[in-house]
Parts: structure tokens; C-alpha cells; sequence
């Protein structure tokens, strides 16, 4: 961790907070399958009372398409920007930009699962990106990785691969969170007030610059190695009690 500190109470009234949050292994345990994620209502509650409290300043900044995380958290209906920025609701019942899948990005995933197809690896096909993921075989992580950065070269340019805790993904290079967080940031609710971001992977590190730059929070949850969070988390559970305890009533009114 490099010496990461565990971030400090929040010392300032709700509306001077905006609150970012990636979804898996952040606010849910991974599982080996997108799909096998489950959101409690003591979560999903949680989340409802603080998006109140911050006067909507709250926005999931996630892998997921805003669609995948509106079904995981219905009935809630929070801002998101999902597919890593690529996809924006900048408000909770507004419209959301699609993001189309190239007919290369679709080629190249048909050959990738058909060159991992054991049935534990699982393709996942969100527009312009492609996701491997591979927990639950971890012993294909190196030939999945082998296999995206090698297709690389076949794409137009413009993309990148992002190596994961359990997967590795290929998406356009301006698929970034830091640039989602500052779009928001640059928007009513957000605009003005001191930004907060929990993520807990790779393709969360471009956001904790863009959360460091403004002077904000910047919290990992699970960090392994260096990370440019100033402040870490050790699990999704101590994530949830450090949102518990810092925006409840006491402390935000």
C-alpha cells in the first residue's frame, strides 16, 4: 500500500460533498460472474438516504452500462456514468448517451471466447468495450491478457487494455473515470462542492488523479501495489461502515 492512510472523518456540511462510487469491489463483493452480484436493502437504502442528504451529489462511476447498474439497484435510480465515462445520466431520470459496438470490437470478441472457451472464462460485450473475466480461472488471467494486448494491434487506433484484479479489458482511450468524475463536477449538483471517490481496481487510478486534482478524497478499497489514492479502504465491508459513519445525520447536517 505504500504507506495509504485510511481516510479521515469528513469535516465539512453535506452540501459541500459530491460522492463518487464504483459498484464491484467497491460497494459488492466480486462473484465469478457480473451477473451473480446481489444489492441488499440495507445497501440500497443506504445509498437512497445519501443521495437525499447530498442533494443529489452522488453518481456511480462504474465498468457497468448504466442500464446493468439501474437493474442491479432497482428500485434506486442514482446519476451514473457507466462503461467508464463512455455512457452518462446526468440526472437520475434523464436520458443516457448510448455507446455503440464497432463491428471490429464484436469480430474480436468472438474470436477470444472461442480461443478461452472452457466455460469458466466469461466475454463480456459492453459496446465498445470488451471485458474477460477470470475468476473463476484465475490460471487464464496471463492468456487472456496475452490475447487482448496482442489484438491490439489489429484495431484502429484508439485503444488501450486495462489489466484487472481478476480480468483484463479493451476499451477506447477516452473511456476514462477521471473524465466522467470531471464532467459531473462541472454540473449542477456537483460543481463547487469537494469531491469524494471510492474505487477499488486499475481503472479506477485515472479517477483518483482527476479526484486528487480538484483536492478531494481519493480512497482504494483492496489496494494492492502503489495506487495514486491518497487514502485506503481494506474490503467492501469497511468501505460500507466508512460511508455509514460519515454521511450519516450527525455528521452532514
Amino acid at each position: 500500500m505504500s504507506g495509504v492512510q485510511k481516510p479521515p472523518a469528513l469535516d465539512l456540511p453535506a452540501g459541500q460533498w459530491a460522492l463518487f462510487l464504483d459498484i464491484d469491489g467497491t460497494l459488492l463483493e466480486h462473484a465469478s460472474h457480473p451477473d451473480a452480484v446481489f444489492v441488499t436493502e440495507e445497501l440500497r437504502g443506504l445509498l437512497d438516504n445519501i443521495e437525499q442528504r447530498l442533494g443529489g451529489a452522488l453518481a456511480f462511476i462504474t465498468g457497468r452500462s448504466v442500464s446493468a447498474a439501474d437493474s442491479l439497484f432497482h428500485p434506486l435510480k442514482l446519476r451514473a456514468a457507466g462503461l467508464y465515462g463512455l455512457e452518462h445520466r446526468l440526472t437520475p431520470n434523464g436520458p443516457v448517451g448510448a455507446a455503440d459496438t464497432p463491428a471490429d470490437i464484436a469480430a474480436l470478441a468472438d474470436a477470444i471466447e472461442a480461443e478461452l472457451d472452457d466455460g469458466q472464462v466469461y466475454i463480456e460485450r459492453k459496446g465498445p468495450i470488451l471485458a474477460i473475466h477470470t475468476r473463476a480461472a484465475p490460471h487464464l488471467l496471463a492468456r487472456a491478457t496475452e490475447l487482448v494486448e496482442r489484438a491490439v494491434a489489429q484495431l484502429p487506433q484508439g485503444y488501450r487494455v486495462i489489466p484487472g484484479n481478476a480480468g483484463v479489458e479493451l476499451m477506447p482511450l477516452e473511456a476514462v473515470k477521471g473524465g466522467a468524475i470531471r464532467r459531473f463536477m462541472e454540473t449542477p449538483p456537483f460543481a463547487g462542492r469537494r469531491p469524494v471517490f471510492l474505487g477499488d481496481d486499475t481503472s479506477d487510478e485515472n479517477g483518483f488523479e482527476a479526484i486528487n486534482e480538484a483536492k478531494g478524497i481519493s480512497i482504494r478499497v483492496k489496494p494492492k501495489g502503489r495506487t495514486a489514492a491518497t487514502y485506503a479502504l481494506d474490503d467492501v465491508a469497511e468501505a460500507i461502515a466508512w460511508l455509514e459513519a460519515n454521511f450519516e445525520v450527525s455528521r452532514v447536517s
